[in-house]
């Protein structure tokens, strides 16, 4: 569990860096004002910043769920390999789903992705807390 944690955290970091990568070199070309980036509106922005900034910020939406579960079954010493399975497939399915949103972005194929990894997350905790009532 913890490295599929720690996996997450690595993804995070690095579209991390590639937003403001996108964001410092916006700045630099005068495409965006440096004012935009105070309060994140009124401007119009090039799609990469936009998709870079979204996808950054999905990145702590979901993912939090996945953290906490991830917390309670290492917390718990659970030894479960459900949860852990689930775990890898939630990962996976981030993966796949921030290489989707940053590269062609078809909605579908997202949200197909999107699906997968919000239900493995789901299947994970309920694993959790059934392993948790037979402590």
């Amino acid at each position: 569990m913890l490295y599929a944690m720690f996996m997450l955290v690595m993804l995070t970091t690095v579209i991390m860096i590639l937003t403001a990568r996108v964001r410092i070199a916006s700045v630099r070309t005068g495409e965006v004002p440096q004012s935009y980036y105070s309060l994140m509106d009124g401007h119009e922005v090039p799609e990469l910043i936009a998709k870079t900034t979204r996808n950054f910020n999905n990145l702590f939406e979901v993912p939090t769920l996945f953290y906490a579960g991830g917390a309670v079954y290492l917390a718990l010493e659970q030894t479960a390999q459900l949860p852990v399975i689930c775990a890898w497939t939630f990962v996976a399915a981030r993966v796949m789903h921030s290489i989707i949103h940053l590269s062609y972005n078809n909605v579908l194929h997202r949200l197909a992705i999107f699906a997968v990894g919000n239900l493995s997350v789901l299947v994970m905790w309920l694993a959790i807390v059934n392993t948790a009532r037979q402590i």
